[in-house]
């Protein structure tokens, strides 16, 4: 019991730093429990994610932040950069490697694209999500291949006992609006989760301070209107004692533009490519069937399947005007990508002698594209239409281990194999880790991994920039840390981390071929700390060191758009008569950019700092029945951007309501 005790501080330590205390809270919580059945778990008693760097965001960080998409629930968290670039998508960047690096599921269900493995956390709403788990660099072998960067794990709701149900809107500056609502319950053996939402923007506001420019006048973002809805629910079942059946499957439909740059004048070096480009019909569907049987024994074992199915009509238009394709390199292509797969994975418990896991897996993705691009002869088009597949097969096997009180071991092996018309490829993952609690409050953890990405549909075969010959992705990381629990409700934190990315894929914009890069370094350390000394007062505070080193082109040092610097803070306090005002900052600083590849001699330029302050204030009526709340995201009014030429929203004041019979 000692030792279990022990073993628990760290991980104690963490869930304290990442979650508050929910009796305090003046927003109350849901009572739904959380659907974990397709979850690939990475995670024993001797725990290969306590040796890790994991983040939790829960549903009561999301609602106070009034965090409406996947970005805005992640954008405060050590070591993520939100940025938003040419094509108008909020990218997550983790420790400097970019979202195609950064493996996300959904109850196990990858969401990366199968043509390019990104994805838009705009288009992923936040009202059915119980928790979402970041890990950081080096990862567990079972996550199998693509994760270079890390993971990010989203976990839904389920049902509870009984019926229940939340219903919401809000609405906000220039008729943005947002409806939103679940149902759920649960009796005997059965439970279920069903929540859906409506959002719409018309146009994000510029901030008071943007200049004009002959492409962008003040006042509101052009092309920057998004539509979205969205479906979500599960069906668990429990037939027996050990046993557990799972349903899930989720629907987003929607329609959104991608905002030109702001900056069109030819002769500067640093103006992004001018694009008018809009997504004009989007739609996503997916669903999972999953079982687990953990019997009283020492063998256990879970698996499910799954298909993910986007379409989208994704349109290049001549000019501003939006309604012609005249113009050389504008297009109108219609997208359907489907990822189809299957996962097993046993354990069994050898005792004293440690936990082995275990994961099979087998994955199809296929791309098919229809359309047309206008060349110099608008009346010669040059036809877009192609089919391709390839597939993923990958096993892997991770051993826990206690050898001695306090000291936790854990090292994994993954074999990967990516198989398609023109050649097979092959490549391994690995991770050595252990954490080790000196006393009761503190731990110590360490470790070390190898991870592999192998190129997508898009980088191998896309018309523009399409290589067939590309090398799989691949990166050395060394991370340590300690986590240390303080009097009164406090925590602390500090991840160091080293990291050797070789091959990486970026078009070569000389010759508009997808290219191997030689090597970039990443490296850089993430404090974090949290208290609540004060019962009804709950304040963090990060802080992101990151260095980058891109050793692949000359006249180049750090890699582009990479913060040199993060800081976010974060505090609530609840009054008891249910008032709950939150206040966030985030500072981003030190990002450096270049000119583009074919303007030479290479120069370089640095984005400005900023501070974003959002503000929340929300009050419980109608013993916690109802819930009213304002707020305001960037309060001051910052006008900044992530990538340069692209300026990103102002000031947003919102207001909404929330009732829960």
């Amino acid at each position: 019991m000692k030792q279990q005790a022990t073993l628990g501080a760290g991980a104690l330590a963490l869930c304290c730093l990442l979650h508050p205390h929910r009796a305090a809270s003046a927003e109350p919580a849901e009572r739904t429990g959380t659907y974990s059945l397709g979850e690939i778990v990475v995670s024993g008693e001797a725990g290969v994610e306590a040796a890790q760097a994991v983040s939790t965001v829960s549903a009561e960080d999301i609602q106070r932040r009034n965090a409406r998409t996947l970005d805005q629930a992640l954008n405060l968290l050590p070591g993520v950069n939100v940025r938003v670039g040419n094509e108008g998508v909020p990218r997550i960047d983790v420790r400097g490697l970019r979202t195609r690096h950064v493996l996300l599921l959904l109850d196990g269900i990858p969401i990366n694209s199968a043509v390019d493995q990104q994805f838009d956390p705009v288009l992923i709403p936040t009202e059915a999500i119980a928790e979402i788990k970041l890990t950081e660099g080096a990862s567990s072998v079972l996550y199998g291949q693509g994760g270079l960067g890390g993971v990010i794990n989203i976990i839904t709701r389920k049902g509870a006992g009984g019926l229940h149900g939340t219903i919401g809107g809000e609405a906000g500056d220039h008729e943005s609006y947002l409806a939103r609502g679940n149902v759920s319950g649960g009796k005997g053996k059965l439970d279920f989760f069903l929540s859906g939402s409506s959002t719409e923007v018309e146009a994000f506001p510029l901030a008071g301070g943007f200049d004009p420019t002959a492409a962008q006048g003040g006042g509101y973002r052009a092309n920057s209107d998004r539509k979205r809805t969205s479906v979500l629910g599960n069906v668990g079942f429990a037939p027996a004692a050990g046993l557990s059946l799972g349903l899930t499957g989720s629907y987003t439909r929607g329609e959104f533009g991608r905002p030109p740059s702001a900056v069109q004048d030819p002769f500067d070096p640093f103006a992004p490519t001018t694009r008018f480009g809009r997504v004009d019909d989007h739609e996503d569907v997916s669903a999972q069937l999953a079982a687990d049987y953990q019997p009283a024994g020492a063998i256990g074992v879970r698996g499910w399947v799954f298909v993910s199915h986007l379409e989208e009509q994704n349109n290049r238009y001549d000019d501003a005007s939006y309604d012609s394709f005249d113009v050389n390199g504008s297009f109108r292509e219609r997208i359907h990508s489907t990822v189809v797969g299957a996962s097993l994975q046993p354990r069994y418990d050898l005792g004293r002698a440690g936990v082995v896991r275990a994961l099979l897996s087998a994955e199809r993705d296929r791309w098919e594209s229809n359309g047309q691009r206008t060349t110099i002869d608008p009346n010669q088009p040059a036809s877009l239409d192609q089919r391709r597949a390839l597939h993923v097969l990958s096993a892997a096997l991770e051993y826990e281990l206690l050898p001695l009180p306090g000291l936790g071991l854990a090292a994994g092996y993954g074999h990967h194999l990516q198989l398609r018309d023109e050649r097979s490829d092959d490549d391994f993952s690995a991770l050595a880790a252990a954490h080790y609690d000196v006393v009761e409050t503190t731990r110590l953890k360490a470790s070390f991994s190898r991870n592999v990405r192998f190129p997508s549909l898009g980088d191998l075969y896309s018309a523009d920039s399409g290589n067939p010959d590309l090398e799989a992705e691949r990166a050395h990381t060394f991370q340590a840390g300690v986590e240390q629990r303080l009097p009164r409700e406090s925590v602390a934190s500090l991840n160091a981390f080293y990291a050797v990315a070789r091959n990486l894929i970026q078009t070569d914009q000389a010759t508009g071929e997808d290219t191997n890069l030689a090597e970039t370094r990443f490296m850089g350390f993430e404090v974090a700390a949290a208290t609540r000394a004060v019962e009804a007062l709950l304040l963090r505070a990060t802080y992101t060191f990151l260095r980058s080193d891109d050793r692949s082109r000359e006249g180049r040092e750090e890699q582009q758009y990479t913060p040199g610097n993060k800081v976010a803070l974060e505090g609530r306090y609840d009054f008891g008569f249910g008032l709950s005002p939150s206040l966030s900052l985030l500072y981003v600083g030190n990002q450096y950019y270049y000119t583009r590849n074919n303007v030479t001699p290479v120069q370089k330029a640095k984005l400005a700092d900023y501070a974003l302050v959002n503000v929340k204030l929300a009050q419980a009526l109608l013993d916690r029945k109802v819930t009213l709340y304002l707020g305001a995201d960037n309060l001051f009014d910052q006008n900044y951007e992530t990538s340069y030429g692209l300026p990103q929203a102002g000031r947003f004041v919102y207001g909404g309501i929330e009732l829960r019979p």
